[in-house]
């Protein structure tokens, strides 16, 4: 067996090692492994390996070269025999043999010629191991004769007949390659009627006057020799009978008309082969060529059956328009009979074929070469079959075994030599000849006698690289005499391999069916035998495979687009994948519009070409991965052609057309336009639609119409371009088969009827000539219909008819062939007049103070003198009952369509004293209008009054000041003014209810708290009830300077500015008192609150009183002084008292008992969500409260709610304060009682501000308690959970301000 023999598996079995090597002596025989370095030091007997054919043509032009090759240890000699003798070399001068080889090489280019060589040779490989022979090499030179001269006359023939036009090629050797040409070396056409048969024959199955040349040659070709010979032209004249004149009829012979078969139509007969049956003999594996021509007019056609079978479908061929039938690799299945068929019109022919397939030998089993130790056995086995059954003989060393040296470790058992107990002299080579008539086959085959320890051949520490999950196959190859027994392990310890995952081969290989990531490490191959042992170590690593996780997907892509496949691919890290992308399973086209990257194949501009089958390979050096996707290239189909106008009649065509390519979206659908070239020349229109499927369409057609069509395809990716235009076909004129429509009658004037229609364009005429006759009369009379024909136009106007009369009208269509169908009359009137009666009865019914409800009775039909369009009511506002003063008023209008008798007139003036009247409406006109009816409405509620502003607040008094409403709507009783204060938790106090009286339009509110937002509700009344309100809101002020003498500043005394001075104030104060500041000066100061919500600041101006003069007076004995101390406790005791009152009446209430006691829409309810109640802002612009206050419910205030914010004033010093939250600072140091005035400033303060709301950061000035010019008591309101520190800060004015 050669080294890679074929995998007989054996799964390994600790168990059943023993029997199975033991079968392996009894039947197995050692090949010798074709190795270089095994084979140098080997015994072997020779072996061919190379000779010439069989059957061996030579070139007689070049050197005879007849091979034999063989190889041996030790080299083998080599001797020829030729025609079964000895052919001794040396004494041919022209011979010689190649230096190690038997090749023979006699040089007949010098001298000599090739038939002296001719015979059969045999090649001799001979050593001390025996004797190869090679197969009987019959050598025989090419030939390549000429025709043999011969005089060829014309064949004149009638038209129908058949011919045959002989070739009767010479012999040569190999045959000659026959064709036919004319004198240019041109083939001569071939087809079902003229075809050339197997023999080189050229049959005519009918000849045609066409066929008339004089230069039909066949030709031979002879390849071997690359010559063609030439045949004398042959020449033929096809005639008919009636061209045949009698002086040429009676110099020509019969044989001379070469037959005499009549140029009639005639049923087939067979040219070739001849008769009803024949036989034809193939041997096996050749190809079966049958032929069947026939002749016949018309030209027959050939058909094959196979008799009780089916003609093979893969091996079965037709040649020659079907003439000739092939069956390649024929078998003896193959025999039988095959029956060919020639039919025409008039009949038919059979002929039948018996096909005999014989056999050459071939092998069943050939005999191996065996390779035994001494002392085992073996046999070599010679099997072959062949059709007749061939004959087994042997030889040994070249010598027929029969009378060979004897050998008694053989026995010869037909196709079988046994070999037993074989010893070294044993060895030999032994020839298997198995030979029939057709043929023989020579095989040599060994018996080589060695002992030898065992080889292993595999190269040490190969390393195997296997992709994961695939089989691993480690080899080992080996050799020794007697076979080796083969082990493998895995790793340095552990035994020998026998699990069922793997199989051990008889040559050694191990093989791991499905390899995994454990299975990488170092296996060991061991050989041995009862001369030795041998081993070796392999190595195998497992790889990732190589994936492509993301394949290209199938595209369809418009031409001219662009496409991008990607391709991503995950391998082992250490193997480096090569992408390569194919079309077609070719490379890709060498076009700049394909690009590609690492991942992608991207294709531009794309054309029908580029579609096809994209493959991106991933190719590893031990593994590869691939993903194919489709690009199908669309496209608009292209225009159909070959426009065809068939079976023209007078209102139909039918159209046919040849669809273009429907690059690669089929057609849906064809549109079909026409263009009428005499009425709208280079307008197309449609026609007709049909599916894809056709190509014909049946066109209705109309008269008088020169047509000319065009045909489009339209596929899923949108419409072709039109086709080109088709012929003109001008159908024929008739009647018109339609009349005008939108026939209509109306009167422009009272005394015409203006008859209208719409006319027939130019393709509805049908002929020419298009007229219209138009006729009417009374509906209601007896008169005969008018009429009148005119030409074409689409009005006519009667004159003179009587007003507002039915008319019934019909236009009818005409040209110059006929009238078209009988139009339907209809109905139409004439002209309008105005009406002559106004509407009777009108009567008005107030509904309320802006609704009123108008009737009347209708006027009499006659008096319309027209189409009845409705009723017109006109109304206007004559009188004001309030002001009783009449001025002009623009009347409305109020139309009522059809003939109703009643209208509402909605949106009147309450207290308004209106007049109407009615009139009648008709297409013409208005009518007379009916006498004026006048009517009052009632008083309604007024509008809110215009205005509502307050103006010079005090500290307990309000101005109001008003407009009256816009509308009264009646005689104005009072006004109705509401108010109630809002506290500093946006809570609203008590509602107060005013009545004014109505020519009142100022109101001032007294005894009102000081520094209070008040809430006012103002609407009027009139004796309906009371109408919209209007809301305001506004603050009480304290006059501080006329309470605590402190003067505005001093306009004109500023001359410059100071910087600001800075003070930090505990957070839970709301006063803050100023010392050191200079007299009479006027200072700025400004007040931060710094919280959770950021910085608020609102800033004031004050100036301190005049300096005192300097005068060493004892103060307290001055009787101003005295004064002024009995004035200061009195308004202390005054403020301590309000302050008292104050704590005990003021205080938060709930809402809910407000709204409840006093209903209105603009306070808000308690929320449902929460149970809170709803907040009033206290802004300062005085808009009415909606929608709840504009303060977070956090009590924070927002930066944006002032302009200023104490960042802009750095850090502050920190003050002290004492236990009470007082700030006590530098006036610390104060004379004694200071503290108490601070605190009594601060309760003075803090009773002012009661109710003032906490987002409400403006400050106040108050008066100077310790009667110092350069101290100022400070008072600023602040939400203390909010506050945490406030800044005071002082900036002294030289400038002048306004206060």
């Amino acid at each position: 067996m050669p080294l890679h023999m074929m995998l007989k598996k054996k799964h390994l079995s600790a168990g059943r090692v023993p029997l199975i090597l033991f079968l392996c002596q009894l039947i197995s025989a050692l090949d010798v492994p074709l190795d270089s370095k095994l084979l140098d030091d080997l015994v072997q007997p020779p072996t061919i390996t190379q000779q010439s054919p069989k059957d061996y043509i030579i070139d007689p032009r070049e050197n005879i070269v007849i091979q034999c090759e063989a190889k041996g240890k030790p080299p083998p000699s080599f001797s020829w025999t030729r025609n079964g003798t000895h052919f001794d070399i040396d004494k041919d001068p022209l011979v010689t043999m190649k230096p190690g080889s038997g090749t023979l090489v006699i040089n007949i280019m010098s001298e000599g010629k090739a038939e002296t060589y001719e015979g059969v040779y045999q090649c001799t490989a001979r050593n001390e191991r025996g004797a190869a022979i090679s197969n009987n090499i019959v050598v025989r030179p090419s030939r390549s004769p000429l025709w043999t001269k011969e005089r060829l006359e014309p064949i004149v023939l009638r038209n129908g007949q058949s011919l045959v036009l002989p070739c009767r090629p010479p012999i040569g050797l190999p045959p000659a390659i026959i064709f036919w040409m004319d004198n240019s070396f041109q083939r001569l056409p071939q087809s079902e009627r003229v075809s050339q048969g197997l023999n080189g024959d050229l049959y005519f199955s009918n000849v045609l006057p066409e066929d008339t040349r004089e230069d039909y040659i066949c030709y031979a070709r002879f390849n071997h020799t690359q010559t063609i010979q030439q045949k004398q032209p042959i020449s033929l004249k096809v005639i008919s009978v009636d061209e045949l004149n009698d002086t040429i009829a009676a110099n020509l012979s019969d044989t001379e008309l070469y037959g005499a078969k009549s140029s009639k139509e005639r049923p087939p007969t067979f040219l070739t082969p001849e008769g009803n049956e024949s036989h034809k003999e193939e041997l096996r594996g050749n190809v079966l060529s049958l032929e069947c021509i026939a002749e016949g007019l018309p030209t027959p056609i050939i058909y094959w059956i196979k008799e009780d079978g089916t003609l093979p479908v893969n091996r079965t061929f037709y040649r020659n328009f079907r003439k000739t039938l092939q069956i390649i690799r024929v078998s003896e299945a193959d025999s039988g009979n095959y029956q060919c068929i020639a039919k025409n019109t008039l009949g038919a022919v059979h002929h039948t074929i018996s096909v005999t397939v014989k056999a050459a030998p071939y092998w069943i089993v050939a005999p191996q070469n065996l390779v035994l130790s001494p002392g085992e056995n073996g046999t070599l086995i010679c099997r072959a079959n062949g059709n007749p059954k061939p004959r087994i003989s042997w030889l040994t060393n070249g010598v027929p075994i029969e009378i060979a040296l004897d050998d008694p470790s053989r026995k010869i058992d037909g196709d079988t030599i046994i070999f037993s107990n074989v010893q070294e002299s044993s060895s030999a080579v032994y020839q298997c000849n198995a030979s029939n008539k057709y043929g023989y086959l020579l095989a040599n085959a060994f018996v080589n006698v060695l002992a030898e320890p065992p080889r292993i051949l595999t190269s040490a520490n190969t390393l195997y690289q296997v992709i994961s999950n695939r089989p691993a196959l480690l080899d080992c190859a080996f050799f020794g005499s007697p076979m080796p027994t083969i082990e493998w392990f895995k790793g340095t310890k552990g035994g020998a391999l026998h699990e069922d995952i793997y199989v051990l081969h008889d040559n050694g290989t191990l093989e791991i069916p499905v390899a995994q990531k454990d299975s990488t490490g170092t296996y060991t191959c061991v050989a041995w035998n009862k001369l030795g042992m041998a081993k070796n170590e392999v190595h195998l690593e497992i790889k990732d495979p190589t994936r492509i996780i993301k394949q290209p997907e199938y595209a369809v892509v418009q031409r001219g687009s662009k496409v991008s496949f990607e391709c991503k691919v995950k391998h082992d890290h250490t193997l480096i994948p090569t992408i390569m992308w194919l079309k077609d399973n070719g490379e890709l086209p060498n076009d700049e519009r394909f690009s590609t990257d690492k991942d992608h194949l991207v294709v531009s501009d794309v054309k029908d070409d580029d579609g096809g089958t994209y493959t991106c390979t991933a190719n590893t050096t031990l593994d590869s991965a691939s993903a194919s996707a489709v690009l199908r290239v669309v496209d608009v189909p292209n225009p159909p052609f070959d426009l065809e106008l068939t079976n023209q009649l007078d209102k139909s065509v039918q159209l046919t057309w040849t669809p273009g390519d429907d690059n690669n979206s089929p057609i849906t659908k064809f549109i079909i336009e026409y263009e009428d070239a005499m009425h709208e020349a280079g307008l197309w229109r449609h026609q007709a639609e049909v599916s894809g499927t056709q190509t014909t369409a049946q066109l209705k057609l109309s008269p008088y119409v020169n047509y000319s069509f065009r045909v489009m395809a339209e596929n899923s990716i949108g419409r072709s371009m039109p086709s080109e235009a088709s012929e003109q076909y001008l159908t024929k004129a008739a009647e018109p088969d339609q009349n005008p429509t939108a026939v209509e009658g109306l009167g422009t004037e009272p005394d015409n009827l203006v008859i209208t229609w719409k006319p027939l364009n130019g393709f509805q005429s049908n002929g020419p000539g298009l007229q219209y006759k138009v006729s009417w009369r009374q509906k209601d009379g007896d008169d005969e219909w008018t009429s009148v024909v005119v030409a074409n136009v689409s009005k006519y106007i009667v004159s003179g008819t009587p007003t507002f009369v039915p008319y019934l009208i019909k236009v009818q269509a005409l040209n110059d062939v006929g009238f078209a169908p009988e139009p339907a009359a209809v109905m139409g009137h004439s002209g309008e007049d105005l009406p002559m009666v106004a509407p009777g009865n009108v009567r008005v019914n107030v509904v309320n103070s802006t609704l009123a409800e108008v009737h009347w009775d209708p006027v009499p039909p006659k008096s319309v003198r027209g189409h009845l369009q409705g009723y017109r009511i006109y109304y206007w506002k004559a009188q004001s009952s309030s002001k009783r003063n009449r001025r002009h008023i623009e009347k409305k209008i109020l139309t009522f369509q059809g003939s109703k008798t009643h209208g509402m007139l909605p949106g009147l003036q309450p207290y308004s004293h209106y007049a109407l009247n009615v009139r009648v409406v008709n297409g013409k006109g208005e009518g007379p209008a009916s006498t004026d009816r006048g009517f009052h409405t009632p008083e309604g509620v007024p509008s809110a009054p215009s205005s509502l502003k307050i103006v010079n607040p005090t500290l307990d008094s309000l101005t109001l000041e008003w407009d009256p409403p816009s509308h009264p709507n009646g005689i104005l009783t009072e006004y109705i003014l509401k108010y109630q204060p809002i506290n500093s938790t946006h809570e609203l106090g008590p509602l107060v209810d005013l009545k004014i009286p109505a020519n009142k339009t100022r109101w001032t509110l007294k005894n009102l708290n000081f520094s209070t937002r008040y809430k006012f509700y103002l609407y009027a009344q009139t004796s309906v009830g009371s109408g919209s309100q209007i809301t305001e809101e506004a603050i009480t002020t304290v006059d501080e300077g006329k309470k605590a003498g402190i003067l505005p500043p001093d306009v004109g005394a500023g001359k410059g500015k100071e910087e600001w001075r800075k003070e930090i104030v505990n957070g839970s104060r709301s006063f803050f008192g100023l010392k050191g500041l200079m007299p009479g000066t006027a200072y700025k100061v400004r007040v931060g609150a710094e919280g959770d919500s950021g910085f608020v600041s609102s800033e004031d101006v004050f100036e301190t009183g005049p300096a005192m003069a300097s005068r060493q007076v004892d103060i307290a004995t001055q009787g101003w002084f005295i004064g002024l101390m009995c004035a200061v406790a009195l308004l202390i005791l005054i403020l301590l008292i309000v302050c008292f009152i104050r704590r005990n009446k003021g205080g938060k209430y709930p809402v809910k008992e407000k709204e409840d006691a006093h209903a209105d829409p603009e306070i808000q309810p308690m929320k449902e969500d929460d149970g809170t109640f709803g907040e009033y802002s206290d802004a300062e612009d005085h808009k009415p409260l909606k929608k709840g206050s504009r303060t977070p419910s956090d009590r924070t205030v927002k930066k944006e709610d002032s302009d200023d914010s104490l960042v802009d004033y750095g850090e502050g010093v920190n003050g002290q304060f004492n236990e009470d939250g007082s700030f006590i600072g530098q006036y610390s140091e104060s004379r004694p009682g200071n503290e108490q005035r601070w605190k009594l400033c601060g309760q003075e303060m803090e009773a002012r501000t009661m109710g003032i709301s906490s987002t409400n950061r403006n400050w106040r000035r108050t008066l100077d308690l310790n009667q110092e010019k350069n101290a100022l008591c400070l008072m600023t309101s602040a939400t203390p959970p909010v506050l945490q520190t406030t800044q005071v800060i002082v900036m002294n004015l030289e400038g002048s301000f306004k206060d």
